[in-house]
């Protein structure tokens, strides 16, 4: 089995996002800061991002700035604080077609792409329909279909229909299936364990966005609240989100939601001269640490 190291890499941040957003039913409940970030996982020969933020130009720029975002910077930014280029990275995990996480393609000339089929056909079909399901569309950035399709005649884009074990070494996918998107899915990362186990992570895309999400908001009564943000069922929100911590053993802070701004005081991690948090998440065997 493979070891990777992993981070997680803050590129901007909405200061102050609404709290109904992040949780489905709590009302006038304030904001919070929700950052905006990939996880980037290094090792077994491989340098592999977790979705690949957005481009601040174009649409993507139109999109940020609606959604109050700040503080931007590139990949090529972000990644040198772990000593890597966007030439070094050789796979992306697409968890979802919305700009914040698909939106940077276009910046990593050397990398293979991975998302599920569903997920690029529903949103074709969504884009045929008229201005009045625009909804369903929400978040998305067309160009960044282009861009799937332009990757997909370079030969690297690679459609995964459902579920698969060992798409790289020690890494699977799960589709979550008319969730927060057609068709997300969340990544499991099964790193060798220090006594002959099984060291797992999973990154949850915008399958969840707070670890409130899979406890609640009253600890003498712990439940899973979805998202308040999908064009599918909460159920179906609800019910990945058992899959994701039951694969985890119930240990809630294996599940990895990238806009959670408590990731900083649940792992290592350093603030950055441009005011970005780095996280580190797990160091293989002689890996050098970004937040030492």
């Amino acid at each position: 089995m493979a070891h990777y190291s992993i981070w997680v890499l803050e590129y901007a941040a909405v200061e102050k996002f609404p709290f109904s957003v992040m949780m489905y039913g709590p009302q006038h409940q304030g904001t919070r800061k929700l950052p905006y970030a990939y996880a980037l996982l290094k090792g077994g020969g491989e340098t592999i991002l977790i979705d690949t933020g957005y481009d601040h130009v174009a649409y993507g720029e139109q999109l940020a700035t609606a959604y109050g975002v700040s503080n931007y910077h590139g990949p090529r930014a972000v990644l040198a604080e772990c000593g890597v280029k966007p030439e070094d990275v050789t796979s992306v995990f697409i968890t979802h077609a919305h700009f914040d996480h698909m939106g940077a393609m276009h910046l990593f000339p050397n990398a293979k792409f991975y998302v599920q089929k569903s997920e690029l056909d529903k949103w074709v079909w969504a884009l045929t329909l008229g201005p009045e399901y625009r909804f369903l569309v929400g978040g998305g950035d067309p160009a960044d279909i282009v861009r799937a399709v332009e990757a997909a005649k370079e030969g690297r884009m690679i459609c995964i229909d459902g579920d698969q074990e060992n798409v790289l070494p020690g890494i699977d996918v799960h589709l979550a299936a008319d969730t927060h998107t057609y068709g997300s899915m969340y990544v499991t990362v099964r790193n060798d364990g220090t006594s002959g186990g099984e060291d797992r992570w999973i990154f949850a895309g915008d399958l969840i966005y707070t670890y409130d999400n899979l406890t609640g908001l009253d600890p003498a009564a712990p439940q899973i609240v979805p998202i308040g943000l999908a064009v599918g069922s909460q159920h179906n929100l609800i019910f990945s989100s058992a899959e994701m911590l039951k694969s985890v053993g119930g240990e809630v802070r294996r599940v990895i939601p990238v806009h959670e701004d408590r990731l900083r005081t649940t792992f290592p991690s350093r603030l950055t001269d441009r005011g970005l948090q780095v996280v580190e998440i797990a160091l293989a065997n002689g890996e050098q640490s970004c937040v030492g």
